[in-house]
Parts: C-alpha cells; sequence; structure tokens
C-alpha cells in the first residue's frame, strides 16, 4: 500500500494487478510505504477501515480516496497459478508445479481450498466488513487507467516496468469446469463488468 498526502489517495494493491510494478514506480514519491511482508503490501479495505484508516486519520489528519485495480476474474486465478509454477517457490505447500490449472482453479473456488491454491476472491480484497466494495475509485487492471489517474493526481509522469513475470504453462479450462468458475466467482464478476461498462475506471461513490 501507498499513501500519498498531497494527492490524498491511497493506493491499494490488489494482488496479481501489477502492484509490484506500481510500487517500484511510486514508491519515492508516496509519504506512507507499506511493502515487504504480503500482510502489509497487499492490507485489505476491511484491516484498513479497522486498523489503518484510524490511525491515519488520528495521527496525521488525513482520510485518502482509495484506489485500487481488479484483475478480470479468470486471469486473476490464471496469474496466481503461473506465479506458483516458478521453481523458486519457498513454501512447497504452495507450488503448483504437479498441478493442472484446471485443478488448481476448481480447488479455488472450493470451500476449504488446499494451500496451493487459497488465493481468495479479490472482492474479499476490496470488500469492506459489510461486503461493500470500499474503495472509491476502482480500475481494470487490463485497461492500464489507474497509473494515468495517479499521475494525474500526484501531477507526476509515473512509468511502471513489468516485474515479476511469471512463466508461461498452459492454462486450459473445459467448458464444464469454465462455467462452474464463473458461477462461484459470480460475485467478482458483476463488480467487473461495471468496471469494464465504465471504461475501465469505476467511480463507485463509496461512501456517499
Amino acid at each position: 500500500m501507498l499513501v500519498f498526502a498531497t494527492a490524498n489517495i491511497a493506493v491499494f494493491a490488489t494482488p496479481k494487478t501489477g502492484s509490484t510494478a506500481l510500487y517500484m514506480a511510486l514508491r519515492k514519491h508516496a509519504r506512507i510505504v507499506l511493502a515487504g511482508q504480503p500482510r502489509f503490501k497487499h492490507m485489505t479495505v476491511r484491516k484498513y477501515e479497522r486498523h489503518f484508516e484510524p490511525f491515519l486519520e488520528g495521527a496525521y489528519g488525513l482520510k485518502p480516496e482509495r484506489v485500487a485495480a481488479m484483475r478480470e476474474p479468470l486471469e486473476y486465478l490464471r496469474s496466481w497459478y503461473k506465479y506458483r509454477q516458478r521453481p523458486e517457490l519457498t513454501r512447497a505447500s504452495q507450488s503448483t508445479e504437479n498441478v493442472s490449472f484446471e485443478e488448481f482453479a476448481l480447488a479455488a473456488i472450493a470451500s476449504d481450498p488446499p494451500a496451493y491454491a487459497a488465493v481468495g476472491p479479490q472482492l474479499e480484497f476490496l470488500s469492506n466488513a459489510t461486503g461493500e466494495v470500499g474503495i472509491h475509485h476502482l480500475f481494470s487492471h487490463e485497461d492500464g487507467l489507474m497509473t494515468a489517474f495517479i499521475s494525474e493526481r500526484l501531477g507526476k509522469d509515473v512509468r511502471t516496468k513489468p516485474h515479476n513475470v511469471s512463466p508461461i504453462v498452459p492454462t486450459d479450462l473445459s467448458a464444464e469446469a469454465d462455467q462452474r468458475i464463473r458461477t462461484a466467482l459470480a460475485a467478482d464478476y458483476a463488480i467487473w463488468d461495471r468496471i469494464r461498462a465504465a471504461g475501465g475506471y469505476l467511480p463507485t461513490g463509496y461512501g456517499t
């Protein structure tokens, strides 16, 4: 997570949406940088509202607008699967080396997924305690509009470079599995469709 005091925005690092590339490009401009361990870098909206937002407001008088990206839900799972194919993965229990993408994706939507597929839906990251999407400015990762928005708010030209590029591996799905996964991720697809219908940038009206 990156907090910009003058621009009054907090940029959430939704997993698998190019957050490392954005961090590398923006860290020198941010007033507050949370990085390193996933629990800091990938702070959820729920944890932010419960712990970090009260701290920002109480200590610094900040209540920034929240900015985040979302990825097409099946592509989000594909990105996780590829990332966990890497041979240097330190936790063997999270490796997908000997698992097909279909096995991984079906395991990811199970009620109790194994460690290698415990990635969670994106709305679990983006929603507050009441289940509402707690982001003011929500972007589709694929349209690449979030960087331009942040550049405008900062008054600086932000350019990102690829980081954490995953290996190219097969990620085919049977028609039956594809439908099962889309049905299970219907809530993610509903907000994703709203973002795309809005042209890749959705001002949600959160909190109004």
